[in-house]
Parts: structure tokens; C-alpha cells; sequence
């Protein structure tokens, strides 16, 4: 059998809503707003200047059940595109763009092949020999039970075995836990690859034979930085060959800023310039949070006579003049203030933050998001938002309320 050669990649949520991202210019908000979708042809466009064997895609195409009819038109324009290429495509979907949902449908080509929601294999005869891969889509949003059980054995020894499976390994706790699996039930199954999807973070679990989580496609927040992209994939007498091939349009990151001696503001500003270049210069388009590190007693008393907001209005009014569109989404301070102590006020409001649930931040909060204004600026009060109102509430409580050395 001569290589075999694959494109593996998962998560792409294609319409993204990118909540809680505000004061974007009209611009920047189509770039980002657009990005999973950017990216997305990215792969299509790279798929069709390689002209890999096929295609594989491990789950949540889609962001949400609905699928939007921008997002559908614009994978099906994809998938024509590697019809025309003549390259096949093998997918499944994940607990976002489940099967049961409902959304507009639109008629995939013939070259397309979707799993169902039982456990099915399908029989790929490439130019380069024959391929079995097995997968299955989510019937439902939540799938709990182990859907590994169903997968059968390698059988043909001619034949390249691929599995694929949008799910979470026993112990992973960064997302939901859905089709749970140990490595060893992969390991079991004598395949030579399995494409994996659900997790969105780029991951190598084994590597004979490979067992990957590409991560998503593009990042879509700040717990979704660096390089995002996918997999190419070359087997040839069961060895594998994998490199990463970057996709992101704008990368999310963080850009640490050095305030050591900085004495005056403008010093500051020019310091977040210059670091912000240097990433776009290496990067491209970004949403950054910048992180001061080294704050001694000038600076430290320099950022507490500022107002948090007035900052950050002017460090994005600096980023205007990059040649690269760079987003300041949030500052955020390490080692010498992080590691300050408070005073006792201070300790004692960090203390009962800490404590609070959920329905604690409902309760403090609930004169801000009954306003009938101001709270349909607002994103919903989940657990995601209180841990963000919960690290900006205590940078400004270290900013203030820390003792003097």
C-alpha cells in the first residue's frame, strides 16, 4: 500500500455569536464575527492545493444546533469546492450541531459521507489503497454512555483503520463530559489513527498510533489562544507522519508587558505599542490581554490613579495605528502585585468573592442587570461571566487595596 494522506480537523462552530465582545468597531466586529468562517476556508483552500486522499471532520461543524443558513451555505460552498477537487469527505456531527436539532437543510454533494447516530463504518477505496474509518453523529445533545463500546476491531490488515469520535477521556474535566473513553479501549481496537473532536485544545494523547485532538480552527475567546488550525496526516506501512498546519484569521493570546522603570504613562502606552507590533508582526490580526508584570512601587501607584476603563480606551486608541488590527480585551497584572498583600478590607472581600455561587452574583448584581437600558448590553450571567467579573474585581482590589512595603 502506497501513503495515505489525510486532513483531520474538528470544532470548527462555524457562526460563532462571539459574546461578550464589546466595542469592536464596525470593521473589527465583521472581521471577528467572520473569522470561524475565514478559517474554515482556509482548510478548503489548502485541501485543494494538496489534494489529500480525503477529508475528515470530528464533530460540531456548527455552533449550535439551529445551524445558521449563512454558516450552512458557506460549508456547502466548501464541500462543492472538494467535490470539484475530487477529494472525499468523511464527517460526523457533535453535542452542538446534534442531529436532533433543527436548521434549513441544504444538499450536501455526493462526495460527503455523514455518520448516523449508531456507531457505523464506512469503506473509503482511495487512489493510494483502501481506508475503513468508523464514527457515528450525536442523536441527541448529550450523549453520556460510552459509545467506544460499539466500535469494532481492525479486521483487514490491508486496509487503514481510522476512528473518529467527538468525545471527552475519563478524567478531562475543561468540557462536558460526553462519549466518554480511556486510552487504552482506543489502544484496543488496533487502529492506525483516531480523530478525535470535542476537546479544544490542540492534543497528541498517543502517537503509535496517533491518538489527536486538533483543537478547534479558529479561537473564540481567551481561553482559546495561540495557534489554532488542523492536522495533515501521512500513513505509510503503519508509521505516521502528523504536522500542524495553522488556520487561525485572529489569534487570541496574551502579550506580557515589561513595567519595570516605567514612570509616566506615555511610557506605558509605548510599551503595549511596541509589544503589540511585535506580536502582530509575528502573528497577524489579534485579541490580546496584556499582562504587566514587573509593577514596582512607580508603576503600581502610576495604574491606581487611572481609571480601569480610561486605559483601556486609550491603549485601543494606540492600537489604531498598527498596521494590523490587535484588540486589547482586557490587562491583567502578575508576579510582584499579584503576589502583594492585601490589607485586611481587601483580604476579607477577596475571601467572601470566593465563596460566592452563582446565585450569590445574581443576587449582588441583580440592580445592574434589571436596568431597562443598560442590561441588554449585558451577556448572560453564567459561570463563565462570574469568573471574569471575579478576576477584574480582584486586579482592582490587588491595584488598591494592597499593603505598603
Amino acid at each position: 500500500m502506497r501513503e495515505i494522506r489525510f486532513f483531520h480537523t474538528a470544532d470548527l462552530h462555524l457562526g460563532s455569536p462571539f459574546s461578550g465582545m464589546r466595542g469592536l468597531q464596525k470593521d473589527q466586529w465583521k472581521k471577528l464575527k467572520d473569522s470561524t468562517l475565514d478559517a474554515f476556508d482556509r482548510l478548503i483552500d489548502y485541501a485543494v492545493e494538496e489534494q489529500p486522499d480525503f477529508l475528515l471532520i470530528a464533530g460540531d461543524i456548527y455552533d449550535g444546533e439551529d445551524r445558521s443558513i449563512r454558516s450552512q451555505h458557506r460549508f456547502q460552498q466548501g464541500m462543492q469546492r472538494l467535490f470539484d477537487a475530487d477529494i472525499p469527505v468523511v464527517l460526523s456531527h457533535g453535542n452542538h450541531d446534534h442531529l436532533s436539532g433543527k436548521w434549513t437543510r441544504f444538499e450536501l454533494p455526493e462526495n460527503v459521507h455523514v455518520f448516523g447516530e449508531s456507531v457505523s463504518q464506512f469503506h473509503l477505496a482511495t487512489r493510494n489503497g483502501d481506508v475503513v474509518i468508523t464514527g457515528f453523529s450525536y442523536g441527541q445533545r448529550h450523549v453520556k454512555e460510552p459509545m467506544i463500546d460499539y466500535y469494532p476491531p481492525a479486521e483487514e490488515k490491508e486496509a487503514v483503520y481510522i476512528g473518529m469520535l467527538h468525545g471527552s477521556m475519563e478524567g478531562e474535566t475543561s468540557h462536558a463530559v460526553y462519549a466518554p473513553f480511556a486510552k487504552q479501549q482506543l489502544l484496543s481496537k488496533n487502529y492506525d489513527y483516531w480523530a478525535l473532536g470535542h476537546i479544544h485544545v490542540r492534543q497528541e494523547l498517543h502517537m503509535d498510533p496517533p491518538i489527536v485532538y486538533p483543537g478547534n480552527l479558529q479561537g473564540r475567546h481567551r481561553n482559546e489562544n495561540g495557534k489554532k488550525g488542523f492536522y495533515d496526516v501521512r500513513i505509510s506501512g503503519g508509521t505516521s507522519q502528523l504536522s500542524f498546519i495553522p488556520s487561525s484569521v485572529i489569534q487570541f493570546d496574551t502579550i506580557n508587558i515589561d513595567c519595570s522603570g516605567l514612570m509616566h504613562m506615555n511610557e506605558l502606552l509605548e510599551a503595549c505599542v511596541s509589544e503589540a507590533r511585535k506580536f502582530a508582526e509575528r502573528f497577524g490580526p489579534g485579541i490580546v490581554e496584556l499582562k504587566f508584570s514587573n509593577m514596582d512601587q512607580e508603576a503600581t501607584e502610576m495604574l491606581k490613579e487611572t481609571s480601569g476603563e480610561e486605559l483601556m480606551d486609550t491603549i485601543r486608541e494606540s492600537f489604531g495605528l498598527l498596521d494590523e488590527f490587535v484588540w486589547a480585551q482586557a490587562v491583567s497584572f502578575n508576579d510582584t502585585l499579584a503576589d502583594a498583600e492585601l490589607t485586611p478590607l481587601g483580604e476579607e472581600i477577596m475571601q467572601a468573592m470566593e465563596s460566592w455561587q452563582l446565585h450569590d452574583w445574581k443576587d449582588v448584581l441583580k440592580d445592574l442587570y434589571r436596568h431597562p437600558k443598560g442590561s441588554r448590553f449585558l451577556e448572560p450571567l453564567n459561570s463563565s461571566a462570574t469568573a471574569e467579573i471575579r478576576a477584574a474585581a480582584a486586579q482592582k482590589i490587588r491595584l488598591g487595596m494592597h499593603m505598603e512595603e
